[in-house]
């Protein structure tokens, strides 16, 4: 199983129920396909770089997850289907950005304390 980290922006006329349910609906999907849930974050509602669908901002949010390679494929099938995903991205972590992403949810950890 290979380690992976999706971010992926949520249109920004979504109700905080709407993105909440897409959010467990899209960790649901990855559990079915066999994948482990490493972390989540919410980074909340942020300005875009450009214009998307012409809207300057967008719901960000991260997964990290360990999955089989054949998971990555359905999943990023259901994101082009679904209208309130704007952007994505997942790539797979070699052993240096799992090594960073763990320093940064340490950090995200202590910052919250």
């Amino acid at each position: 199983m290979n380690t992976y980290e999706t971010v992926f922006i949520l249109n920004p006329v979504l109700s905080d129920e709407q993105i909440k349910e897409t959010v467990q609906k899209y960790e649901e999907f990855l559990v079915s396909k066999g994948a482990e849930m490493v972390s989540k974050e919410d980074w909340g509602l942020r300005k875009l770089a450009y214009p998307i669908q012409h809207k300057k901002s967008g719901f960000y949010h991260l997964f990290e997850f360990k999955a089989p390679g054949e998971a990555i494929e359905p999943l990023e099938l259901a994101f082009r289907r679904d209208e309130r995903m704007m952007r994505y991205l997942t790539v797979r972590l070699d052993k240096h950005a799992i090594a960073w992403a763990e320093k940064r949810r340490n950090r995200r950890q202590q910052e919250k304390a």
